[in-house]
């Protein structure tokens, strides 16, 4: 194999791959990237076995081919080469060389026959979708993922198809957050799938918010066309928790806040808030939320919001990451929030709106 290619296209496609190679491997070879040359272009793949992440370039082919080269290693000579410097790669046994001007790297190989590569994903469904809303609803969303969760199938985001919706929610098990988009082609079949956590922060890398990609649903995985690069990943196997039943339908007392004000004085209360359980309380009262937090070294915060409220009065408490979070996540100047009782989730939401609803448990303080 022999290629030639100008640094700065090489480099490109080398980052976009890269993130989903390990440090530590299970095999050898899954530390490199195999390169494959044919018809004048160059397909580069990385894969840990659950993600595989594929870039295309043109290159100037001399020898089509297959070799596989250690990842890391080859994007570190290529960016510590000088900008537009052309740059060369050839296979020479078990080496591959890699030369450009007066500069000469010899990397070793191992067989490209060795290297796991996801040929057909027997696809069930799919649809199109602009890259601008699949990053929107996964930045919407991916925050309340669990972590290490032995209820695997938490470790990761539903993305589900109905009809005109593709719909993404996450959930921990003490908050969840759910978003939608509309589709223009009416989807074939509802389908439900569990796309794994790391596989979720690719996708959101990916994601730059131009043109459109094409999300390809198979038995065992999920494949997302971005331009010249093919995002494939691992499903969890799993039954995600009916969301449906955690989303407060009709909360009886509903407020406006201003979202950044809102924000802002939970932020400041929760510098005194307990640093391991991260608990504030919120008093609703006429006229008013009250924000109040204190720590085992008896210091306490208090915040007052100005609301439009004359209900009955309500004390609840939350850990305050999860409110600042989904603030965060929330778009627009003003937020609506939703409560039953002392024992009943929040919702939070843009006022009118179901494109984006986000729930969080209460804790007892």
């Amino acid at each position: 194999m022999k290629f030639s290619a100008d640094r700065e296209a090489l480099l490109a496609s080398l980052q976009s791959i890269i993130g989903v190679i390990e440090r530590r491997q299970t095999m050898p070879v899954l530390a490199n990237v195999l390169l494959s040359g044919s018809n004048g272009r160059l397909t580069m793949t990385a894969t840990d076995m659950e993600v595989e992440l594929v870039a295309a370039t043109q290159v100037e082919l001399q020898e089509p081919g297959d070799i596989t080269v250690p990842g890391r290693k080859l994007v570190d000579i290529v960016r510590a080469l000088p900008d537009k410097a052309a740059i060369t790669i050839s296979s020479d046994g078990d080496k591959a060389v890699v030369r450009s001007g007066k500069s000469r790297f010899t990397l070793a190989i191992l067989p490209a026959a060795d290297f796991p590569i996801v040929e057909d994903i027997k696809v069930q469904q799919d649809v199109n979708l602009p890259q601008a809303e699949l990053k929107k609803l996964i930045e919407r969303t991916h925050f309340s993922m669990a972590q290490q969760d032995v209820r695997y199938y938490l470790n990761g985001m539903l993305i589900e198809m109905d009809t005109k919706v593709v719909r993404t929610v996450a959930t921990d098990g003490h908050r969840l957050a759910m978003a939608q988009a509309e589709v223009a082609v009416p989807v074939k079949a509802p389908i439900q799938v569990i796309v794994p956590r790391k596989a979720v922060m690719e996708l959101q890398r990916l994601a730059t918010g131009e043109g459109d990609v094409q999300i390809a649903i198979g038995q065992n995985h999920i494949r997302i066309q971005f331009g010249d690069i093919r995002f494939t990943s691992k499903l969890i196997d799993g039954r995600f928790p009916d969301y449906t039943r955690v989303v407060p339908s009709n909360p009886n007392k509903m407020v406006e806040a201003n979202r950044e004000a809102l924000r802002a004085a939970l932020q400041r209360t929760a510098i005194l808030s307990n640093e391991k359980f991260r608990g504030i309380r919120l008093a609703l009262k006429s006229g008013a939320l009250v924000l109040q937090a204190h720590n085992p070294e008896q210091e306490e915060a208090e915040e007052e919001i100005d609301l439009a409220y004359t209900g009955d009065e309500l004390e609840i408490g939350f850990n305050v990451n999860y409110l600042i979070d989904a603030l965060a996540a929330i778009e627009g100047a003003v937020v609506e929030l939703g409560f039953t009782d002392a024992n009943s989730s929040c919702l939070l939401r843009v006022p009118a709106a179901n494109d984006a609803k986000y729930v969080v448990m209460p804790m007892r303080l």
